[in-house]
């Protein structure tokens, strides 16, 4: 009787681009949230203020992600660039030491 060993050999997955998945909607959540923010600090509430500057920082590292990790599916810096209205150079510039 005769066995045949099988090797099983990894599949390395494939990334795909995702759909796009609420996207607009998630966008407006968070903006009404930090706009409510903004309000409720108005209203005199000081010591929310130091929290309020502190979601610019975050917002700033949320967006270096984002950007690293569209650069990791494949995205140039040409079309990340686009999307936000400035060069490809610029991007790369503000964006690659990142990643």
């Amino acid at each position: 009787m005769n066995t045949v060993k099988h090797t099983l050999t990894p599949r390395i997955p494939v990334q795909k681009r995702r759909d796009v998945v609420e996207n607009t909607e998630f966008a407006a959540f968070a903006r009404r949230i930090i706009r409510a923010h903004g309000r409720r600090v108005a209203t005199g509430d000081v010591e929310a203020l130091r929290d309020l500057v502190a979601l610019s920082t975050e917002l700033d590292h949320a967006i270096g992600e984002a950007v690293i990790g569209l650069r990791a599916f494949g995205y140039s810096w040409a079309e990340i660039g686009s999307r936000l209205g400035i060069s490809r150079q610029a991007a790369q510039q503000r964006w690659a030491d990142k990643s």
